[in-house]
């Protein structure tokens, strides 16, 4: 529901942060959920071989202070002083290395990545460790979009880039370090693409990798959605242009598609969300956190919160597709044009019929090489 700045003052006003794969955009909202201020900036994607997706984490921040700043301008001074917390969601698994003064080392790789898909995947598979059973049953195949996998391959084929990597974790993670200071994971990302059990690394699937100096990068804590990281510190309030004697809290959020869950009420054992995007996510709430079987990822055990389990099926390239069709026709043609010229010719004419593994292929036939 929306709502104009100038109404009636609020007591509490509350920040969504939604960070996606082609921009971030935030939302000022009260309690009720009613929409005072909206805002979103966007940021570059980078493709330097096929198969491959990097983008500079700084550019996150940037967008967000922009983003924010930008929303901001839409509410009255005291809706500006009513803000009390902040909840940032992201694109998973995006996986983000720091030094020691917490400064990217390389660009990220983001979640539709696919390089850790030509050999380090079925390492992982290889392993037949007992934290797959998310894979299939445990039957897999690995996707090449999850943690492991991309951890093994910086390790394995960017030894100084491992060497120098302090901080190794999710956009999600980078983002609530830069505004509060606290290196805290989502147990919603460790569930659903770190192979973590109830908030614990797989410990005897990385020591069969040769991978168990990743503990020392990752986070040592993972707390669940809405759970405090901490405070906005004074350099984040700076940044965001907020008041320097504000106390905002910053809740957990975890991986974007997930989080919709809980925007579109999918949390009972039946109920099943479709979500759409860069890439389609099927997500379904089971009874169970038990494997659920081949060509299906989970069940994750309390993957979207404690007691809510998650069953996953979907496809990496969809909406990216479509952004990347509109990129090849230039900037000037709207979103609205394709689908008014998309919806007047039959699908599959000329003989033309277009697959969507651009970036491989999630469920239920798992390859990144497709």
């Amino acid at each position: 529901k929306s709502m104009s700045s100038g109404s009636s003052a609020v007591d509490v006003v509350l920040v969504g942060v939604d960070g996606g794969t082609e921009s971030i955009r935030v939302m000022c909202t009260t309690r009720q959920g009613h929409v005072l201020a909206a805002a979103s900036a966007p940021y570059a994607t980078s493709y330097p071989y096929p198969g491959w997706a990097e983008q500079q984490p700084d550019s996150w921040y940037s967008a967000l202070c922009l983003a924010f700043k930008q929303a901001m301008q839409a509410l009255t001074l005291d809706q500006v002083n009513a803000i009390k917390a902040i909840c940032i969601d992201t694109t998973c698994c995006s996986v983000v290395t720091l030094d020691a003064s917490q400064e990217p080392v390389r660009p990220c790789l983001l979640w539709m990545d696919m390089r850790s898909g030509v050999e380090h995947t079925e390492k992982v598979l290889q392993t037949n460790d007992v934290a797959l059973r998310v894979n299939s049953g445990g039957s897999g195949p690995v996707s090449a979009e999850w943690m492991v996998p991309k951890a093994l391959w910086i390790k394995e084929n960017e030894p100084s880039t491992w060497s120098q990597t302090a901080y190794l974790g999710e956009y999600q993670d980078f983002i609530n370090l830069k505004l509060t200071g606290k290196w805290i994971a989502s147990t919603n990302n460790t569930t659903v693409r770190w192979h973590w059990t109830r908030g614990n690394p797989p410990l005897s699937l990385l020591k069969a990798l040769n991978l168990e100096d990743v503990v020392e990068k990752w986070p040592a804590e993972a707390i669940a959605p809405g759970e405090v990281v901490g405070n906005l510190t004074k350099g984040a309030l700076h940044d965001l242009g907020l008041p320097q004697d504000a106390e905002i809290v910053v809740a957990q959020g975890g991986a974007d598609a997930f989080i919709g869950m809980v925007g579109l009420n999918v949390l009972r054992p039946g109920e099943l969300a479709l979500i759409t995007g860069s890439s389609h996510l099927h997500l379904g709430v089971t009874d169970s956190g038990t494997s659920s079987g081949e060509g299906v990822f989970g069940a994750y055990e309390d993957g979207l919160m404690p007691g809510v389990h998650v069953v996953e099926g979907g496809q990496t390239s969809t909406g990216s597709v479509v952004a990347w069709y509109r990129r090849l026709l230039g900037d000037g043609v709207s979103y609205d044009v394709l689908n008014e010229e998309a919806a007047a010719i039959p699908i599959g004419c000329d003989g033309l019929v277009c697959q969507e593994h651009f970036q491989g292929n999630r469920t239920p036939h798992t390859d990144a090489l497709s």
